[in-house]
């Protein structure tokens, strides 16, 4: 069939300037046009004619469409059957599909056609004009209509656009009233019968790429991670251990002066673990004075004044935030002969959220930390500017905030240049002398730390909306190929 085709189009084009519709001329000789369209295609890459794309846009009717252009619109079948003294709701909801009923109370009542009472339904007008159907009838009929009413009929999904594509050809620089195949291959059958001599073998095309290799790539929060792991070495950090997703709730909560009935320990906001539930390996000494700052107070303040009980901290949970990692760290820090020390990490933790467009259940946390003697909150707003125009984000605003274990605390807004208005990007402060005495610190040290995730910046540098399109089972993994290497504002 596609060799009559192309004998067909050829021939035409022999006696013939041009093809003008590849859609009639299929139809005129009995061919499907979408094997006409293939055949010109392949002509068109021999050059034997030259064709050029023809695209034409209309509106259809759709099932329901067809409907309503049939018997009226729901709204004309409604006033229809509601007679001249009125009708009871129930009476006329018998009267018609629910469906029609439905549609045509609401589209009959902004239509001012008819009065819905609690019982009864009445007209308001004595006639009315079935604009909708006679619409559908005249895009049915080919006629134009103005772009108000076909808004109007898409809104109520009564009509399509249906794109009609085809080709107008003529004779290209190579034209033939009949091909002739080039052969690919030499056989052992043409050295022996001779006949290679008058055959016509196809050029090698050198130009011509090969198959692409399928190889690695890397996830965009991959790329993205590695850089913001860049900008930490850069500017001196170490980097701190986050291999263990499963913490307890001491390191987790009690350590950083988190009381042990706050909220976020709560069930609804926290994966606490079954088997094991409950850690056998803290260090006694230092939760007693742990213990004795959540009830009692010291280092000048009052504490919680509350019971605090071991079996609460003993709890294992999937870790909420990777400051669990930086409470240990500083705990080691303390035992040693005291020496300034810049952390960081960048790794998952988990919440226990309801998963939507913006939240799941597990993500990735940045955290970067500075331990020194003598910080001010002057220092933590300068390291910030410098951190945040690494990462192209050189307009900053910082906000007031609460956070049990830092004081003071900020918010980290950033203009965002794209969405023309400022966007929280992170959460800062300085550690509480409460969470960093007990550990044996001199009273002289303070540390400034801040805290942002790695899926709000990867979803605003490749342009993602949702971030089940970047984490999770629905990840396309066409983006993850097509992506460049991610180069943030170093």
């Amino acid at each position: 069939m596609a060799d009559e085709a192309e004998d067909a189009i050829l021939a035409y084009l022999k006696d013939n300037d041009e093809i003008s519709n590849s859609a009639n001329f299929a139809q005129d000789l009995g061919f499907s046009h979408e094997d006409i369209v293939n055949v010109i295609r392949r002509l068109h890459g021999f050059r034997l004619v030259d064709a050029k794309d023809i695209r034409r846009e209309r509106w259809v009717l759709t099932e329901e469409g067809k409907t309503y252009a049939a018997v009226g619109s729901p709204e004309f079948q409604l006033f229809s059957a509601v007679p001249p003294e009125g009708i009871a709701r129930e009476d006329l909801q018998k009267k018609l599909d629910p469906a029609v009923y439905k549609i045509g109370c609401q589209q009959a009542i902004k239509n001012k056609w008819v009065e819905m009472a609690k019982t009864h339904v009445s007209k308001k007008v004595q006639h009315a004009d079935d604009k909708v159907k006679n619409l559908l009838l005249r895009i049915q009929n080919d006629e134009a209509v103005n772009q108000e009413d076909i808004d109007a009929l898409k809104r109520r999904k009564l009509i399509i656009q249906q794109v009609w594509k085809g080709n107008s050809v003529r004779k290209g620089p190579e034209y033939a009233p009949k091909r002739k195949r080039a052969v690919t291959d030499l056989t052992r059958e043409n050295l022996q019968r001779g006949d290679w001599k008058e055959l016509e073998f196809k050029e090698y095309n050198f130009s011509a790429k090969g198959q692409p290799v399928e190889d690695g790539h890397l996830h965009p929060l991959l790329k993205v991670r590695r850089q913001v792991q860049t900008i930490f070495l850069n500017m001196g950090f170490e980097e701190m251990p986050t291999n263990n997703y499963v913490e307890s709730s001491f390191w987790n909560f009690d350590a950083l002066f988190q009381p042990q009935q706050h909220p976020a320990r709560d069930s609804h906001d926290t994966f606490f673990l079954k088997v094991p539930s409950s850690t056998k390996m803290l260090p006694e000494d230092y939760v007693e004075r742990v213990k004795e700052i959540h009830e009692s107070g010291g280092y000048q303040s009052r504490g919680y004044g509350y019971d605090w009980k071991r079996e609460e901290a003993n709890k294992n949970l999937l870790r909420t935030h990777t400051t669990a990692v930086s409470s240990r760290m500083l705990y080691a820090l303390a035992q040693k002969p005291f020496a300034p020390k810049k952390y960081y990490s960048i790794d998952r933790v988990f919440r226990n959220e309801a998963v939507d467009r913006t939240h799941l259940a597990e993500f990735h946390q940045i955290e970067g930390l500075i331990c020194d003697r003598g910080l001010t909150l002057g220092d933590l707003i300068g390291v910030l500017h410098d951190f945040f125009s690494r990462l192209g984000m050189s307009k900053l605003r910082f906000k007031p905030a609460y956070n049990p274990y830092t004081e003071p605390s900020m918010e980290i807004f950033s203009y965002h240049e794209g969405f023309k208005k400022w966007v929280e990007v992170g959460n800062s402060g300085m550690f509480r002398p409460e969470m960093l005495l007990p550990m044996g610190l001199p009273e002289d040290v303070r540390v400034i730390a801040w805290g942002l995730s790695l899926e709000r910046p990867t979803m605003i540098l490749y342009g993602i909306d949702n971030i089940r399109d970047l984490f999770g089972p629905k990840v396309d993994l066409g983006l993850i190929k097509r992506n460049p290497i991610c180069r943030l504002g170093l």
